[in-house]
């Protein structure tokens, strides 16, 4: 194995430490929301610093790795890809961090009512599910996995358009309790974020293996 090889190596096991954690951080936040558990949210609030400090390392690795192998062809998307699906990642934990910061400040429990008619739960799961999938797409350079990301991203755009009616009629029957409700549409506008960040990283994943560039592309125009 060459020297690049072994930066690489290093690369890829940096990044899928940093995607492990971030991960975790995402399905305590669910398990924080549905139990009021105020511990496990302190626990995610202080452990966004880990995945800050994961994210400055790898950006620097990657930086290094410019410098001194000048890598072309696919370890050069390679590098690329690393660069901004680490940074989806870290984007991805502070989305975690914030739910955990709204659970901390909510005083009561949330309305069970208001959390099953917002579907917040197959949000999250849907969420949780589109990271563990293109994770595995990732370690294992299976472009087919990676392009059912997309699929599953317009689920979590369904849910949050449903959401936005759903919650405006629950404000005007329960005026008493609108702060968790605006908390709670807060936490499904982050989960809807949490499906465009796995997006991203499915098109990185696709530019890396395969040379194709998926953003900016237009639908086709429906046959009239």
């Amino acid at each position: 194995m060459t020297q690049l090889e072994n930066e690489i190596q290093n690369l890829k096991d940096e990044l899928i430490d940093l995607w492990l954690l971030v991960n975790l951080q995402l399905e305590k936040a669910h398990q924080s929301l549905f139990s009021m558990d105020n511990d496990l949210a302190r626990e995610i609030i202080a452990n966004e610093k880990r995945v800050n400090s994961y994210e400055l390392k790898l950006d620097r690795n990657c930086e290094n790795v410019f410098a001194l192998f000048n890598p072309v062809a696919m370890d050069l998307r390679f590098v690329l890809a690393v660069l901004k699906i680490n940074t989806n990642l870290e984007r991805t934990g502070d989305i975690a961090a914030g739910i955990a910061r709204f659970i901390k400040e909510i005083d009561d429990d949330f309305d069970k009512e208001l959390l099953e008619i917002a579907n917040v739960k197959e949000m999250f799961e849907v969420s949780i599910f589109m990271m563990s999938n293109i994770l595995e797409a990732f370690e294992k350079e299976d472009t087919k996995l990676a392009r059912k990301i997309f699929k599953q991203d317009e689920t979590l755009d369904k849910i949050k358009k449903k959401a936005n009616g759903v919650i405006a009629k629950y404000c005007k029957e329960k005026p008493d309790n609108i702060e968790q409700a605006l908390y709670l549409l807060s936490i499904i506008q982050k989960l809807e974020r949490v499906g465009d960040h796995a997006k991203n990283m499915a098109e990185e994943t696709i530019f890396y293996i395969e040379a194709k560039v998926l953003k900016h592309k237009s639908k086709p125009n429906k046959k009239k």
